[in-house]
């Protein structure tokens, strides 16, 4: 399986080469992926992140979200900034960023559950900052992001897959999901670094399709090269203490009520802006986990 080409095309040399990227968040998986691809673009790229690595490229400048005057100086100078943190930084990213600096925003579908939490709640507030900035750039809204960029929930879902003899989901695991591969997020935010955004705006971007959650269990379990369990249909209120219960087993990732949740609702959306305006058609689902299990996918 072939991975879709990551690349950012400017028809002007002279504007590229003025252009300087400043990530926020770069140690992180999306981050590192995105430095990457536009340090193989041939761009001028600036890593903010709160600890020294081991990178020489790109070029990186330490600063913690929450010390203003760090911040504005780590961003200095550039003309785009990309936040891959978590949108709660929004506010001070604005504050801190130059005042004619373009902004690709990174926020999540999480913003559309209706179960309250600090995670959802914080990209709320961070859209509403930018929103009600002015500033010219897009926030976009991923949801699950799987592939083989770190440890991510989808080997964590293997690993748990692995041990359990029957998968306990609420409502049998009927409620929709629709997970992104990371180099389909990488492409989105390399696409809205070329559009010239004149208003600050939102968009989803997803997979192609939704599925049910049963379904992608099983789907995950495939290509890990395991036996996929059989769902159990179990009330959530009955899921949360079975989850603290499991938490306390050697070597099962820890699965909090929240989570268990947000499994009752579905997480379906329409990409056609994704399609239409970033011009990025994402990868199947099938396709993606060949991609993010290649040893089991091949043996």
């Amino acid at each position: 399986m072939q991975r879709p080409a990551l690349s950012l095309d400017d028809p002007h040399p002279a504007r590229q080469a003025e252009t300087l990227i400043a990530v926020i968040g770069a140690s992180g998986r999306s981050g590192r992926a995105l430095c990457r691809a536009l340090v193989q673009a041939g761009q001028r790229v600036l890593a903010v992140q709160r600890r020294p690595s081991e990178a020489t490229e790109p070029a990186a400048r330490m600063a913690d979200l929450g010390d203003p005057a760090a911040l504005a100086a780590a961003l200095e100078g550039a003309t785009v900034v990309v936040n891959t943190a978590h949108a709660r930084w929004t506010s001070q990213v604005l504050a801190a960023a130059p005042r004619h600096a373009r902004l690709v925003l990174m926020g999540s579908t999480r913003r559309f559950s209706r179960w309250p939490d600090p995670h959802g709640d914080g990209v709320r507030a961070g859209e509403t900052a930018f929103l009600a900035s002015g500033r010219p750039g897009v926030m976009l809204h991923p949801t699950l992001i799987y592939g083989q960029e770190g440890e991510g929930d989808v080997q964590r879902l293997a690993t748990l897959l692995a041990r359990l003899p029957v998968a306990p989901l609420p409502g049998g695991g009927r409620a929709l999901v629709q997970p992104i591969y990371q180099d389909d997020v990488t492409r989105c935010l390399l696409a809205a670094l070329s559009r010239p955004w004149e208003r600050p705006e939102t968009l989803v971007v997803a997979g192609p399709e939704a599925i049910a959650y049963r379904d992608f269990l099983r789907m995950v379990a495939q290509a890990a090269g395991l036996r996929a369990p059989p769902v159990l249909g179990f009330p959530a209120a009955l899921l949360g203490p079975l989850a603290r219960l499991v938490a306390r087993l050697p070597g099962l990732p820890r699965v909090t009520p929240a989570q268990i949740r947000r499994l009752t609702e579905d997480k379906a959306f329409d990409i056609s802006a994704m399609r239409d305006r970033l011009g990025v058609e994402p990868i199947p689902l099938r396709d993606g986990l060949a991609l993010t299990f290649p040893r089991s996918a091949s043996a």
